[in-house]
């Protein structure tokens, strides 16, 4: 994979997206600027769920807190996989850190939501073959329910009864515990939720680059691929 350093001079991030660099920029576009794509903070370049978490914790961050994302945007250019699995680790792992700290409400939300997500990635490693390393996942998905016993027991009793489509999960449920997860850490009763967002975006990160290690390509393959894909679609 190739790694695109920052420059010098770069666009100071703000909340929102952004007609133009001189607007300012969030997470995501500037990451397409880097990547030489189209400014957009949906750039092609990085995994869908991996640039919704950025896009997320680059709105819910103090102002004063946002500028230490800027050294970690770089490292999501090219980032990209297509193993269905990793929807449901980013889902996970994004849920696994916010349950313990997240208000009430919200923890049962993300309880549900690791119990099904567990039982969906068992699921997808018995139908795929190929490897996907998820050993510290699981252990951070127990440690968090182990922390949350009353959402966690209220958790398996709804999901006992609940029916769970892999695909629904990943399509669906995925997109929605990033969501939840980063707003309950954000209006945590904690010293300092900015820094607990940045570790969660690094995180998420971090586990990524494992597990895409076989599929990582330079942005301008990325790119190239999905025109060859346009191009040939009916």
């Amino acid at each position: 994979m190739i790694r695109h350093e920052a420059p010098d001079l770069v666009p100071v991030l703000s909340k929102g997206k952004h007609r133009s660099p001189r607007k300012g920029a969030c997470f995501m576009e500037y990451a397409s600027f880097l990547a030489g794509e189209r400014w957009s903070d949906h750039p092609r370049c990085t995994h869908p769920l991996l640039a919704g978490v950025a896009r997320a914790i680059n709105d819910h961050l103090s102002d004063a807190s946002r500028s230490r994302l800027v050294p970690l945007v770089p490292s999501v250019v090219g980032l990209n996989g297509s193993d269905p699995r990793a929807d449901v680790g980013i889902a996970t792992r994004c849920a696994a850190v916010a349950l313990p700290v997240a208000a009430e409400p919200r923890q049962r939300a993300l309880a549900t939501g690791l119990l099904a997500g567990r039982l969906v990635l068992w699921s997808l490693d018995e139908q795929l073959s190929s490897k996907f390393d998820a050993e510290d996942l699981f252990v951070a998905i127990d440690q968090a329910l182990t922390r949350a016993p009353d959402a966690t027991r209220w958790a398996e009793r709804f999901v006992a009864d609940l029916p769970i489509d892999p695909e629904v999960f990943r399509l669906r449920s995925a997109p929605s515990m990033v969501r939840v997860a980063v707003t309950g850490i954000s209006e945590a009763c904690i010293s300092d939720p900015d820094s607990l967002l940045y570790e969660l975006l690094q995180a998420v990160i971090d586990d990524c680059t494992h597990w895409f290690e076989d599929e990582q390509v330079s942005s301008e393959a990325v790119a190239s691929l999905l025109t060859e894909r346009e191009t040939v679609s009916p």
